[in-house]
């Protein structure tokens, strides 16, 4: 029963991209929305476990909002360009990739021959995946190329924001639980900041609460199989939502993917998903 519950974390965040597609709106409505949806998750965490905030918690808890509303919103506009099912396994190996850098060159997390030999492995793995999702047929579709371009660049800054999301609570030290009220109001003013000029009060932003509902309760899952199981084993599961974001887009949103691609798409989040696995084995001390 508790490996069942460890794997709602995954069914939750890899159906964010899918929901999200189907529910419509642009990107920085799809954002707000999940913010909103983000912060009933935040006043809950607030008034159930009554966790201690102090300025420190309040303040760095709000630019690592910040930094995910950029992270968000971004990952939101590389959907736009070029789907999800390529969007959401590389994002995942990028932002895999940084946090793993992050660790070992900013918090020097890689304390044995172990930890750098896994590491290595696991960056290995997570490049070659995220290349082979990212990879397509040669054509002539100049307006596809030029989509999967701009999708790769916006990703770019997408991971450079989640990345400072999770440093700045790493580098802060702040509890898991104290910080989630003071985040959720970081990712609104992010989020409101970035959509002025693109229809932010609209109908598919009401309707995109659903997402960060569901962004909320991976999050609570999470700490809780994380209790059960541990980290390592949470951690791991958590990246199989890979696989519900990239196969459902394909089969329930119709992203188009010839026989090639899907073979590479397979393989490459596969690696990412070994990837997350072998840190999760890192992790575990």
């Amino acid at each position: 029963m508790v490996f069942l519950l460890a794997l709602i974390p995954a069914l939750a965040w890899g159906s964010i991209g899918l929901v999200s597609g189907k529910l419509g709106g642009n990107a920085y409505q799809q954002t707000l929305g999940m913010t909103f949806g983000a912060l009933v998750f935040g006043v809950g965490t607030l008034l159930i476990m009554h966790p201690v905030l102090d300025a420190k918690t309040w303040l760095l808890g709000i630019i690592s909002g910040l930094f995910w509303a950029l992270g968000q919103g971004q990952q939101f506009q590389s959907m736009k360009y070029m789907g999800v099912s390529m969007t959401m396994p590389i994002s995942t190996g990028m932002q895999l990739i940084a946090t793993t850098l992050a660790g070992a060159l900013l918090f020097h997390e890689w304390h044995s021959g172990r930890d750098v030999l896994l590491g290595i492995l696991a960056l290995a793995l997570l490049i070659i995946g995220a290349t082979l999702t990212s990879r397509r047929e040669q054509n002539d579709d100049f307006t596809s190329e030029t989509g999967v371009a701009k999708g790769l660049r916006t990703l770019l800054i997408s991971t450079a924001g989640y990345a400072g999301y999770t440093i700045i609570v790493n580098a802060g030290q702040l509890g898991a639980l104290a910080v989630v009220m003071p985040q959720s109001l970081g990712m609104i003013i992010g989020a409101l900041l970035m959509s002025i000029g693109h229809e932010p009060f609209a109908k598919a932003t009401a309707k995109n609460v659903l997402t960060g509902l569901l962004w909320g309760t991976g999050n609570v899952f999470m700490l809780l199989s994380m209790a059960n199981v541990g980290l390592a084993v949470s951690y791991s599961l958590s990246q199989m939502g890979i696989v519900i974001s990239t196969f459902g887009s394909i089969y329930l949103l119709g992203e188009h993917k010839t026989r090639k691609e899907m073979i590479w798409v397979s393989c490459g989040s596969a690696l990412v998903i070994l990837g997350g696995v072998v840190l999760g084995i890192m992790k575990a001390k």
